[in-house]
């Protein structure tokens, strides 16, 4: 659900030296907003940035030191703070506000949520127009700038952009972070299956609006069959914001190496506060085609002569998918991964590069290339991945508990929808997102109809918005329906749970897990054929507190683990499978594994920890993950 003035996230790269000092004078404001403009060169030049993200809007200067002021009485408002003037320690942005505790009895109460306060200044080289972007907020955020309100926003992991008309000069930014009562988030269509870390945690950045603005590229590539060449289609929204109308010319390219593609777009004739989409096709010859196995990159620019520009680095690469098989490139894609949670020890979801860089490594160790998340994740992480040539499953819509779902009032359901649309167009020039996945566990035919129609639509807007990848959802496997119904008419993939030798009979031999495997597998082809069809989680917990052999020892997660590998391997109608997970993560403070105890009563957990991971939370490796990557590394990657 959104608030205010809200809008998808703005990113960017950095501009060459020689036209930094007149980027800025333009950017900045010293062309008054108000004024008539010249005439727009044709020059694809990307405006200085100071963002550590690389893809947006260019002009960027990211916030990073704050003053953080914690308000458990919630007294900050009837104090006046919202006009800055707290005291507090100091910060730096993305930032969780308390890390600690996460489990046990004392960790209960940090669960439950807080409120804080942050507090910056900024300084305006001229009087106009500036956008304030935040990546995420978890959960509800308000924004004042020198004591006036300018806006708010409700949910994490969602991206909102702020404006407000700014004189020259030094400015206060204040805002308010409330996540106070995770179980009601829920209700409002906002369900965590992991620890409430509360804060500003992800990228607030800020730049002056120019004469023109340009935002949500696409990318679409398709290969010349029996030619080595590719066919790409870029689009990109452009919009005037000069005093009155005007001809606009956008250009670009694209760039990889010694390799330059010149990306010229036909000149439009925008009214004041305009905006239209624009789009143009390009040949590229001998392209360098991003993959697993060969992750290459191409340096898109796009500017309006020196006023505005967007960069981002992106892949060419196609996906296709028909009788149940996914194809990337035209060669058959066995995808092989583990699910992750944005969380680090001491940073919470506040990830910082060296954590996001930690992320990758533990994924290749396991010889992943591909891996699953229940909610989109944020930029910096997504571009490390592309660099890494991991696919991602990515989950953007409503995370709900399996078989629930909360979205089910009219006002629910379309802010469900906006937040999945608004991750699908934020996070689409990534090449390595395979799939969009729109349900977390999904129950029979849906729980209600306000569920199916939510998928449905959707999905109708994906393959119309976005034809060059899966539209998925998750299906609960101790509940899947033997006749689908209209929620799965659509949708191109199908993952299924299959935590069988867990939750499912733990006490059974070797032989009959693998059995059991086998007749899930046959079932969820028989029940979804012609879809592509993953597993989406499989695994169990582990600790150094139960017997070696025993169920919840490292020696029974990996023999376990080794099993369902083995049999997915082998299914000639799967295209994936996601270990579940790739790390330890805090859960709920009171979680001790689920329904796990009721067939396994002596089984020994920490509290508040989902320990199914093949790394703790600290990072160890356990045996698992060697077992893991011997069986995975022996995949084709693709």
């Amino acid at each position: 659900m959104l608030d205010g003035s809200s809008k998808i996230k703005l990113t960017g790269l950095t501009a060459c030296a020689v036209l930094a000092a007149l980027a800025a004078l333009l950017l900045l404001g010293l062309l008054s907003p108000g004024a008539a403009r010249p005439q727009t060169t044709t020059s694809a030049e990307a405006l200085p940035s100071t963002s550590s993200i690389a893809e947006g809007p260019g002009g960027r200067t990211a916030l990073t030191r704050w003053t953080l002021r914690r308000d458990p009485a919630d007294r900050g408002l009837r104090l006046g703070w919202q006009r800055g003037g707290f005291a507090g320690a100091s910060a730096s942005v993305p930032d969780v506000v308390q890390p600690y505790p996460y489990s046990g009895a004392a960790a209960q109460a940090n669960y439950e949520g807080s409120v804080a306060w942050y507090r910056t200044t900024f300084r305006a080289a001229a009087a106009g127009m500036y956008a304030l972007t935040f990546e995420s907020a978890n959960f509800t955020a308000e924004v004042w700038i020198d004591g006036h309100a300018i806006g708010s926003h409700m949910g994490s992991y969602l991206p909102f952009e702020l404006r407000h008309e700014l004189t020259t000069g030094t400015h206060t930014l204040v805002v308010r972070v409330d996540w106070r009562d995770p179980g009601a988030d829920s209700k409002l269509g906002f369900h965590r299956t992991w620890f409430n870390w509360g804060g500003l945690d992800g990228e607030v950045n800020v730049r002056a609006i120019g004469p023109s603005e340009l935002s949500n590229p696409t990318i679409r590539t398709t290969l010349v069959p029996g030619a080595s060449t590719a066919i790409v289609k870029i689009g990109i929204e452009v919009r005037n914001d000069g005093a009155s109308g005007r001809a606009i010319v956008p250009e670009g390219s694209l760039v990889s190496g010694a390799q330059t593609i010149a990306l010229h777009f036909p000149e439009q004739h925008l009214a004041h506060d305009q905006t239209t989409t624009v789009g143009t096709s390009v040949s590229v010859p001998e392209p360098a085609l991003w993959s697993p196995a060969s992750p290459s990159l191409y340096q898109l620019t796009l500017a309006v002569g020196h006023e505005s520009s967007y960069s981002a680095r992106v892949g060419l690469r196609q996906i296709t998918w028909h009788g149940g098989r996914v194809y990337l490139n035209g060669q058959r894609l066995l995808l092989h991964g583990a699910s992750i949670q944005e969380d680090a020890l001491g940073h919470g979801d506040a990830l910082t590069p060296g954590d996001e860089n930690t992320i990758v490594a533990e994924l290749h160790a396991i010889g992943a290339n591909a891996v699953r998340t229940q909610h989109p994740l944020y930029p910096s992480l997504l571009e490390r991945l592309d660099a890494a040539g991991i696919l991602v499953w990515q989950g953007i819509g409503p995370v709900e508990g399996a078989g629930n779902w909360y979205s089910s009032t009219p006002s629910l359901l379309a802010a469900a929808e906006r937040q999945a649309r608004t991750a699908a167009i934020t996070d689409e020039l990534h090449p390595s997102i395979i799939a969009w996945n729109l349900v977390d566990e999904v129950a029979e035919n849906g729980r209600d109809g306000a569920e199916v129609s939510y998928v449905q639509s959707l999905t109708g807007w994906l393959h119309a918005h976005d034809p060059t990848r899966l539209v998925a959802v998750d299906v609960w496997g101790d509940h899947p329906p033997t006749h689908p119904g209209a929620l799965y008419h659509e949708v191109d993939a199908i993952a299924e749970t299959d935590y069988s030798g867990w939750y499912d009979n733990p006490h059974n031999s070797p032989t009959a897990v693998s059995v059991e495997i086998s007749r899930r597998l046959q079932a969820m082809g028989r029940t979804f054929a012609g879809k592509v069809l993953a597993i989406s989680e499989f695994g169990a917990e582990s600790n150094e507190l139960n017997p070696n052999g025993s169920p919840g020892s490292y020696s029974f997660q990996a023999s376990l683990l080794a099993r369902h590998i083995r049999a997915y391997q082998y299914s000639p109608g799967l295209s994936g499978m996601f270990v579940y997970l790739l790390r330890d993560y805090p859960l709920t403070p009171t979680f001790q594994g689920g329904s796990i105890h009721g067939v396994l009563p002596s089984l020994r957990l920490i509290e508040g920890i989902n320990q199914k991971g093949l790394f703790t939370y600290a990072g160890q490796p356990k045996s698992a993950a060697g077992v893991v990557a011997r069986l995975y590394k022996a995949l084709p990657q693709g």
